[in-house]
C-alpha cells in the first residue's frame, strides 16, 4: 500500500519514499560530493604536488589527511548506494504494475547490482568488464526510454538525452578498448578517442543545459525572491563566463610569460580533473566553469525546494564523466532513477510551483575495485 500511495503520487517528494530512504540519499548526496573532493581530486592534487610536498612536511600530512578520509568515504558512498538502490526497488517492486517501464528496470538494475556484488568478490576478467558495461547500456536504455515517454519539456529530454550520449562517449570508448584487448588486437579501435571527446562535450553541454531545463526562473515569475536570485546569478555567471572565455587574449596583450604560465596552470587543473572524474579540459575553461556554476546552481535551488531531482542531477554528475569504479556507474543509474520519480513533479503548472517555491522554508581493502 505504501509503495502503491508512492506511485500515485509520482514521488515528487524525498519524504514519500520514507525516512530511511530521505536519509540515505540525503547523506549519499553529501558524502558523494566530499569523496569527489577529498579522494577523487585531491589524492590526485597530492601526486601533483609530489616534489612539493616532499619539501614541506605540513603539506604532506595535510594531503595525506585528507585522502585518507576521503578513502573512508570511498566505502561510505559505496554502501550508501548499495543501500539507496535496494529501498528503491523494495518501493518500485511493491507497486509494479502502476508504472510501465518497472517490469523490465526491475530486474535489470537488480542484475547490475548483483553483478557489482560478484566483481567485488571475484575482480572482473576483460569479458567481465564488457558483461558489466552491456548490463549498463541496457539499464540506461530503459531509464532514458522511461524519461522520454513519460516528460513532455522537450529542454528536459534534450538534457538527459545530452548527458546519456555523453556517458556514452566513455562506455564506448572503453568497452571497444577492453574488447580488443580481449581479442588480442594491436590496433587501435573505431573513432574511439573522437568518441571520448564528443562525449566530454555532451557532458559539459549537459551541465549547462540542466539551468535551463530545471533551474531557470522565467522572468514574468511573481516571486521576486526568485527573480532576484535568477538576475544575481545571470550576472555574476555571465561575468564570470565572459572574463573567462577572454582571459587568455588579454593576458596575451598585457604580459605573454604570464599569459603561457596560466595556460600551464589550467593544463594542471586539466590533468587533476581527468585523472578524477575524466574530464581532459579541452575545450575552453570558461565552458567547464559555466557547466559547474549552472548545475550548482541548480541542484541548490532544488534541494532547497525538496524535489528529487536535486538529487538526481547532483548524483548524476558528481559520477563524473570516467566512471571506472563501479559505485560511480550505479550512482549515474540511481540518479536517473530519482529524475523519473520526479517527472510528475517538473510536470506541475508553473503557477503551483512557484507558490510552492515561495512558502517552502529554506534548508541542508576498499569495498570497489577498478574495473579495466
Amino acid at each position: 500500500m505504501a509503495g502503491t500511495a508512492v506511485s500515485e503520487r509520482g514521488g515528487g517528494r524525498l519524504g514519500d519514499h520514507g525516512l530511511l530512504f530521505e536519509y540515505t540519499a540525503k547523506f549519499l548526496l553529501l558524502a558523494g560530493f566530499l569523496e569527489l573532493v577529498l579522494y577523487r581530486l585531491v589524492s590526485r592534487l597530492g601526486m601533483h604536488l609530489s616534489k612539493l610536498a616532499q619539501k614541506y612536511d605540513s603539506l604532506r600530512i595535510t594531503l595525506k589527511a585528507l585522502s585518507s578520509i576521503g578513502f573512508t568515504l570511498l566505502n561510505l558512498v559505496s554502501m550508501l548506494v548499495f543501500l539507496a538502490l535496494f529501498l528503491l526497488l523494495l518501493n518500485k517492486n511493491r507497486a509494479i504494475g502502476i508504472a510501465r517501464y518497472d517490469s523490465l528496470l526491475i530486474p535489470s538494475v537488480s542484475f547490475l547490482v548483483l553483478l557489482t556484488v560478484a566483481f567485488l568478490l571475484f575482480p572482473p576478467t576483460m569479458l567481465g568488464s564488457v558483461i558489466y558495461n552491456a548490463a549498463f547500456i541496457v539499464v540506461l536504455a530503459i531509464l532514458v526510454a522511461e524519461h522520454l515517454e513519460a516528460n513532455h519539456s522537450w529542454l528536459q529530454r534534450g538534457t538527459v538525452l545530452c548527458f546519456v550520449l555523453g556517458i556514452g562517449g566513455w562506455v564506448y570508448y572503453q568497452t571497444l578498448s577492453t574488447t580488443y584487448g580481449l581479442l588480442k588486437l594491436a590496433a587501435a579501435p573505431p573513432f574511439v578517442h573522437e568518441v571520448n571527446r564528443i562525449g566530454e562535450a555532451l557532458m559539459v553541454l549537459a551541465s549547462i543545459l540542466v539551468f535551463w531545463a530545471y533551474g531557470a526562473t522565467p522572468l514574468w515569475t511573481s516571486n521576486k525572491r526568485q527573480r532576484r536570485r535568477a538576475a544575481i546569478f545571470a550576472i555574476v555567471g555571465g561575468s564570470v563566463f565572459l572574463g573567462l572565455l577572454g582571459l587568455d587574449y588579454l593576458l596575451g596583450l598585457y604580459d605573454p610569460t604570464v599569459a603561457e604560465s596560466v595556460r600551464k596552470a589550467g593544463e594542471g587543473i586539466g590533468w587533476i580533473f581527468q585523472m578524477g572524474m575524466g574530464y581532459t579540459f579541452y575545450l575552453p575553461f570558461a565552458f567547464y566553469v559555466a557547466g559547474l556554476l549552472c548545475w550548482s546552481y541548480t541542484v541548490i535551488k532544488l534541494l532547497t525546494i525538496g524535489r528529487l531531482a536535486g538529487y538526481g542531477l547532483g548524483l548524476m554528475f558528481i559520477a563524473g564523466y570516467a566512471l571506472q569504479l563501479s559505485h560511480l556507474t550505479l550512482m549515474v543509474v540511481l540518479g536517473l532513477m530519482l529524475l523519473n520519480l520526479d517527472k510528475r513533479r517538473s510536470m506541475a503548472p508553473a503557477g503551483e510551483a512557484e507558490i510552492e517555491e515561495g512558502l517552502l522554508p529554506q534548508a541542508t581493502q576498499t569495498l570497489l575495485s577498478e574495473r579495466t
